[in-house]
């Protein structure tokens, strides 16, 4: 059977599985589920049956189901040994984990849809105020981000050498989000030269919002 993973063409988490499905070269469909209409398919009974945090991506083999993108990722890397997305050195790991973790867990979560849902129709926070949230802690997070990628001998083309990997599975749909508001990119040069490397494979490409059997358009006003 082939494996399903219910996805939303613009969700950043959603984004990193189907970049590492890609490069590991392994078969799936996916299952859309919107996160906008009708209150969220994602709030449906039938799906929380499946996953009852209510968020995409969920990732189904037929047996099981896994959720937590980063949880997939290493699921994906454990099962696959070929286009390895993990260094082979412990402390090189290490760094790689870490610093995907910057992106996944520190940047991404305060620019989620349902953050930014709630700062507008429980806190009463203008448009404006809500980009300007966003910008601000993409900012912080992609000024990090550069310092340490600019200054990491480890960097090649990639974040981790010349193979692509969990870091720039996690740095892609963080700048689709950047340069999706608008942010301007020229304080960040490492970071915009590694995303610039991915964005030229196939893995990167079929994975990103436009490809996807669900997406709705450039001027979509949903949020990542």
């Amino acid at each position: 059977m082939k494996t399903q993973l219910y996805s939303f063409w613009r969700s950043s988490a959603a984004f990193r599985v189907r970049i590492a499905l890609n490069l590991k070269g392994l078969d799936y469909e996916v299952i859309p589920v919107h996160l906008l209409k009708s209150g969220g398919e994602q709030s449906s009974l039938d799906y929380a049956k499946k996953n009852p945090n209510r968020l995409v991506p969920l990732y189904s083999n037929g047996t099981h189901t896994i959720h937590q993108s980063l949880a997939i990722i290493e699921y994906l890397e454990e099962i696959q040994a070929s286009s390895p997305l993990l260094p082979q050195a412990a402390i090189d790991r290490a760094w790689v984990r870490a610093v995907a973790m910057d992106i996944a867990i520190d940047i991404h979560p305060i620019n989620n849809l349902r953050v930014l849902r709630y700062l507008i129709k429980n806190l009463g926070v203008s448009a404006d105020a809500k980009e300007a949230w966003g910008q601000h802690w993409m900012s912080l997070g992609l000024a990090s981000l550069e310092k340490q990628l600019g200054s990491d001998s480890r960097v090649g083309r990639f974040a981790y050498g010349d193979q692509p990997g969990l870091i720039d599975i996690c740095l892609v749909p963080q700048i689709f989000n950047a340069l999706s508001a608008k942010m301007t990119m020229e304080a960040y040069p490492t970071v915009m030269k590694i995303f610039n490397e991915c964005m030229k494979l196939p893995a990167f490409i079929e994975a990103s919002w436009e490809k996807q059997i669900d997406a709705e358009g450039s001027n979509s006003s949903t949020a990542p």
